[in-house]
């Protein structure tokens, strides 16, 4: 909250959120072992060229988010514990399937689409029920620590995992980093089951859940544009993070294949940097202490936008490799400053009743346009060059902070808690 300092990092936050936590822990280590692991299978197993691995990509979110529509206003309204136990055995079962199927020698783009719409739509409930979850189970001054600590192991797992899969990949071969991000959901699912005790059914003013309308799938999209502070950061990460990952596919055909990097400096490329985000996240709440959050999401917002042009100008050999891991360590310190900071901003936005909705219409929005924009720079990419595309991509960003400039983006104090009026509650 504006205003208020926030606790200090060491603070304990419960037994409760030490099993969430270390649940967070464990999936989180598994998708960086797996880091772009579906690419990595489409190049390396199914030989698949720069237009192929951008379609699989883009075409498993774009499905992906169909699946997902329905599922935020019918989480809204569920414990959101039992959902998220529900979405990480669903992720671990779609993920199992692609060893398996490589083992039996039936493995092939087809599979790694589906299994990419399954675990894209799983991945967009679990994340909108575990919003509405941390807001439960912290205190409201206890927001920001708790979600400095979610950041700070996101980048800790991503020091850690691309190396090591990438050594796992060079061993065993790519297929067996999806077994462990598969195993990984298990024991995430296993870990938030430990939490214990009873949630409390979220009220709706009936004993069984409201039947879903189907004006009730647009209800966090309505809620979002209506808040001035709001709309402008929606617009703003939605756009960046679908600039940053549509040139991830083109800048995986670039290192692997035209300039020859081995798949471990390829890892390592990505992994290092990622102590920047963990820097920038036991930084955050300091920042917001001493600054302000409006200033600190403004600010860092502006930076993040500013590396991204830097990869179009990366060459072979150990110059190359630097280069990368100089403009990764720029990109990543900035957003470990500000994801933690934007999550708590939204999260004190949005009043409790629209919270799953609201996260399950971003996260919607974020794969939608990662999947939309994917396609075009795949295409892009097959007119003119991975190089040429990429340096588009970053030119694109350099114009983004240009939203967190208007309307009242990260200003203005803590949004009160208040039901949403009865007409626009879904019924």
């Amino acid at each position: 909250m504006v205003g208020k300092r926030p606790r200090r990092s060491g603070r304990a936050l419960g037994r409760s959120f030490g099993w969430l936590w270390a649940a967070y822990a464990a999936s989180t280590l598994g998708t960086a072992l797996a880091f772009d692991a579906f690419p990595l299978v489409a190049i390396l197993v199914l030989h698949a060229g720069t237009t192929e691995v951008s379609a699989l990509a883009a075409a498993g979110l774009a499905v992906g988010v169909v699946v997902a529509l329905p599922l935020g206003p019918w989480v809204e309204f569920r414990r959101k514990r039992p959902v998220m136990i529900a979405m990480d055995l669903v992720r671990c079962a779609a993920l199992a399937s692609v060893p398996v199927a490589y083992a039996l020698g039936w493995l092939g783009l087809g599979q790694l689409l589906v299994v990419s719409v399954v675990v894209g739509a799983a991945d967009i409930a679990f994340r909108a029920a575990a919003g509405a979850y941390v807001k439960a189970l912290v205190e409201p001054e206890d927001l920001l620590v708790a979600n400095g600590r979610f950041e700070s192991t996101t980048w800790v797992a991503t020091v850690l995992g691309p190396p090591l899969g990438g050594a796992a990949i060079g061993l065993f071969g790519p297929v067996m980093t999806v077994l462990a991000n598969a195993v990984s959901h298990l024991l995430s699912a296993l870990g938030i089951r430990a939490i214990g005790g009873r949630e409390a059914r979220p009220a709706h003013g009936a004993d069984a859940p409201p039947r879903l309308r189907r004006s009730d799938l647009l209800d966090g999209w309505r809620f979002i544009l209506a808040d001035s502070a709001l709309r402008p950061l929606f617009a703003n990460t939605v756009l960046v993070s679908g600039l940053i990952m549509a040139t991830s596919p083109l800048l995986a055909v670039l290192m692997l294949g035209r300039l020859g990097f081995a798949p471990w400096q390829y890892g390592l490329a990505f992994a290092v940097p990622c102590l920047g985000g963990l820097v920038g996240a036991r930084l955050a709440a300091r920042l917001v202490a001493r600054f302000g959050q409006p200033r600190v999401l403004r600010t860092a917002g502006t930076l993040r936008a500013c590396w991204l042009l830097g990869l179009a100008f990366i060459g072979p050999g150990p110059a190359g490799l630097v280069l990368v891991m100089a403009v990764e360590l720029g990109l990543i310190t900035c957003m470990g400053v500000f994801n933690p900071v934007f999550a708590t901003y939204r999260l004190e936005r949005t009043p409790a009743d629209r919270i799953t909705r609201t996260l399950s219409a971003w996260s919607i929005s974020s794969k939608a346009t990662i999947a939309v924009l994917t396609a075009l720079w795949g295409l892009l990419a097959g007119l003119t060059g991975p190089r040429t595309a990429i340096a588009i991509a970053g030119a694109l960003s350099l114009a983004t902070p240009l939203l967190l400039r208007s309307g009242d983006a990260g200003a203005g104090a803590e949004r009160p808690e208040q039901p949403a009026p009865a007409a626009r509650r879904p019924r």
